[in-house]
């Protein structure tokens, strides 16, 4: 099967001159064994079944050994060997050298190992495919190019519509299940995903037995709150009829979830635009994938037909999950800006060079009005802001951006941007 592209490609191969080794981290099924073989000379499997009791066995005694191979050299599932994370950091030490290791191993086991590995081991986050890798996205629009050289975007044709987009949205970005032809089947892969990190994976993550039917709960009622502003008490209220469980322990599967790369809220952005009082704090419940969220509440893509609303919010979840992917390469992190006045951005992209982007998630022309003004007047309040703050100024936002559904994009008369998400990339 032909291997797909995917941004971290040229992150890892980043690393790898730099770092001695680098560990890929990211949820079950996204890719990080394939995408690692790519830039591997050798490989070291440990859940291959005809070699793995020899190389346990090594492991356990002289792991030494297992370093012997053209390099850089692939740990799978290093998890199962844990002396070999000591003997690696040991032998980068020794040699000096960058570009000697890859690790990789699945989210559903925390291994404590001696040595954090810092400066020697690098870490690097995978998630799910983006509708640019997925082949859904025609990648007219560059959004970096955008950050670089924002005066020359002109315009763009989506040919994403809004059955393929449900479609991408229920299915997730699942490489096992974007290589699915037939669409109803590649829908099985969330759901077995949702059902194995509810029934085993979060228990072996750490180790600790955790009731399957709590972490459903949790998830279905992350599902029907997310991208909303939701305080955890609300969320213990939703599943407290059903469940005994106490505030402490709800926090203890949250983290276990975390570590999964399941849960993956949205931190809100605080300038000092208004009062701290005036300005949500609250995290954005989210999951690294809509279709997760879509498996938890057991709907398809044919429940969409009668709930815009809830559409809404799991588009919300696919921008935010595609932006993290396209920004990856620059340090990319999102956060969103809400307040009790009713502004708001549904997502505020920032790179590690100190620019910006506001952004609004609308899923269909009508809403783009409304988000547009939300995005000029957050920036005027920052204008405000600089006017009598000489010495701690904002910077204003480089991009102001409505992403939608829609098929075409455009620029406003006031500067806002109206981009598809079926026209991004990185």
């Amino acid at each position: 099967m032909t291997y797909r592209k995917r941004f971290v490609d040229e992150i890892l191969e980043r690393k790898l001159k730099v770092f001695g080794a680098v560990l890929i981290t990211g949820p079950k099924g996204c890719g990080k064994t394939t995408t690692a073989k790519q830039k591997a000379k050798s490989v070291v499997e440990f859940q291959d079944e005809d070699l793995r009791e020899g190389y346990l066995s090594v492991a356990s005694t002289t792991p030494s050994k297992l370093l012997v191979g053209e390099r850089p050299r692939l740990f799978d599932e290093w998890q199962d060997a844990p002396k070999i994370w000591g003997t690696i950091r040991k032998s980068i030490d020794d040699t000096q050298l960058p570009g000697q290791f890859i690790l990789t191993g699945s989210s559903s086991q925390t291994v404590n190992v001696p040595h954090t590995g810092t400066l020697r081991i690098s870490r690097l986050q995978m998630y799910p495919m983006s509708l640019f890798e997925s082949g859904e996205s025609n990648g007219e629009v560059s959004l970096m190019n955008l950050f670089d050289h924002p005066e020359t975007f002109d315009g763009c044709i989506s040919d994403l519509d809004i059955d393929g987009l449900i479609q991408a949205i229920c299915r997730g970005g699942w490489p096992t299940a974007i290589n699915i032809p037939e669409k109803d089947n590649s829908l099985l892969v969330a759901k077995d995903l949702f059902e194995q990190t509810c029934l085993v994976d979060a228990s072996n993550v750490d180790g600790v037995k955790r009731n399957p039917e709590w972490v459903k709960l949790i998830l279905r009622s992350y599902s029907r709150n997310i991208c909303q502003p939701t305080d955890n008490k609300t969320i213990l209220a939703d599943i407290y009829s059903n469940t005994n469980i106490s505030e402490v322990t709800y926090y203890d599967y949250i983290q276990a979830l975390e570590k999964l790369y399941i849960v993956s809220d949205v931190e809100a952005w605080c300038p000092a635009i208004r009062s701290k009082s005036a300005i949500r704090s609250s995290k954005k419940k989210n999951l690294i994938d809509p279709s997760i969220a879509v498996a938890a509440m057991n709907i398809g893509p044919n429940f969409f037909n009668t709930d815009f609303r809830t559409l809404g919010f799991l588009f919300e979840s696919l921008c935010i999950r595609d932006l993290k992917a396209y920004s990856s390469a620059h340090g990319g992190t999102v956060s969103y800006y809400r307040d009790r006045y009713g502004l708001e951005a549904d997502l505020v992209l920032h790179l590690d060079d100190g620019r910006y982007a506001l952004c609004e998630i609308k899923l269909g022309q009508s809403e783009i009005d409304e988000g547009a003004k939300h995005l000029l007047k957050i920036e005027e309040l920052v204008k405000e802001h600089n006017k009598t703050e000489k010495q701690m100024p904002i910077r204003l936002p480089d991009l102001k951006i409505v992403i939608t559904g829609t098929k075409y994009g455009y620029r406003r008369e006031d500067g806002v941007l109206v981009i598809p998400i079926g026209c991004l990339r990185d």
